[in-house]
């Protein structure tokens, strides 16, 4: 039997990533492929290494998109700053933290573990215990916005906690990009990467990184060669540079660049800081309508994120059978704990195009017909009235 075309359903996307894809993203996608090395398309990446830089709000020459997801940013990071025999104290508050534990050692490097209980934020004094016990820490690895858990760690403070120590910090913004405040110059970050599939509207498939000047003499005064030929960040920017002449290093992945050119156009158009507040007031809605169905936050309002939101499956009910009931009666996508919350927790995006005033009281009103329906211990009938009376302060 012959196969046809693949029509995927519309389907809202309000878990952990990917979101919802902003219509003029998908537009930009469709436009006429043009060469990697057309003079036309490096005037575009020009713009879309300005457009990154305004999102990440950096002035770092070394700022651009590579290539493959999150995890591919995440790699180049730690490919480029770390060799055999470095020692990097990783922060791990949840499953993202465990990855950069992973690239640590397999790039040679010792990992020295700063462990916090999931559902909290990295905790500083733990990080500063760990640097004052091993002095000859080169790097500070820590994720800024949990995906795991809906945490936010100060990553102001932990970054000028690892320059008073003399090492570098690697931070991942895969989920906090556009979604809450975010200042690569102003914070100090050395090297960052993040992910263009949860608060930008944008795609899967791309990783904004940006290396900072003390990063980039690091990686010029290496003594072994980087180890991944395609993530070396002295090749790739040979394709990246300023100016029209540019040195082939791959085939960029060109419409989906055109995708994250129009979703950086339309964080300028929406303004950084408004993108920012836009994510907290739809989720203070959000919070209001869970709040009065007696539904339970896990993370203290001081670190929450306003794009992920972690909250506890009422007592006795079967949470995978709510998110197939979701998915199958209303087309929404709600996401699953991991690891240690397995089972016992909801995570909850608003991101991107997906953050908005329609999308939280469809949620409200989903979740609450079908908690009703299995006579799970909730207030019915309450949690989208309890949203409205919010949106209308």
């Amino acid at each position: 039997m012959a196969n046809s075309s693949f029509y995927p359903p519309q389907r809202i996307l309000m878990g952990p990533g990917p979101s919802d894809v902003s219509p003029r993203v998908l537009q930009a996608m469709a436009r006429p492929t043009l060469g990697h090395l057309d003079p036309l398309f490096v005037g575009m990446m020009d713009e879309v290494k300005s457009l990154l830089q305004y999102a990440l709000q950096t002035n770092n020459e070394l700022t651009m998109p590579i290539s493959a997801p999150g995890s591919a940013g995440m790699e180049a990071c730690f490919a480029n700053l770390v060799e055999p025999g470095d020692k990097v104290i990783v922060c791990q508050n949840g499953v993202f933290g465990g990855r950069m534990k992973e690239n640590v050692e397999r790039f040679g490097g010792t990992a020295v573990m700063v462990m916090d209980d999931w559902g909290k934020p990295v905790d500083p004094n733990k990080v500063e215990a760990a640097l004052k016990a091993n002095p000859d820490t080169k790097i500070l690895a820590f994720v800024h916005a949990e995906t795991s858990t809906g945490v936010r760690s100060d990553a102001k403070l932990l970054s000028d906690l690892a320059h008073q120590y003399g090492c570098l910090v690697i931070v991942d913004a895969v989920t906090s990009l556009t979604g809450c405040e975010l200042r690569v110059d102003d914070w100090g970050i050395d090297a960052i990467y993040s992910g263009t599939q949860k608060c930008m509207s944008c795609v899967p498939g791309l990783s904004p990184v940006s290396f900072g000047s003390r990063a980039v003499e690091v990686i010029k005064n290496r003594k072994t060669k980087i180890q991944s030929w395609f993530l070396d960040m002295s090749l790739i920017m040979g394709y990246w540079g300023g100016g029209t002449k540019r040195a082939y290093h791959h085939t960029a992945p060109v419409n989906t660049l055109y995708a994250l050119h129009e979703a950086l156009v339309m964080v300028q158009e929406e303004g950084l800081e408004n993108a920012w507040a836009r994510h907290t007031h739809h989720h203070q809605a959000l919070k209001a309508g869970l709040e009065a169905m007696g539904i339970r936050f896990v993370v203290e309002e001081n670190y929450r994120l306003p794009q992920l939101n972690l909250i506890t499956v009422p007592e006795g009910v079967d949470e995978a059978a709510v998110r197939t009931r979701l998915l199958n009666e209303y087309s929404m996508e709600i996401g699953a704990g991991l690891g240690a919350l397995a089972g016992k927790v909801w995570r909850i995006g608003l991101m991107g195009h997906a953050c908005n005033t329609k999308n939280v009281l469809t949620c409200l009103g989903a979740l609450d017909a079908v908690l009703s329906s299995m006579q799970a211990p909730i207030e019915s009938g309450v949690a989208v009235r309890a949203a409205q009376d919010f949106y209308k302060v």
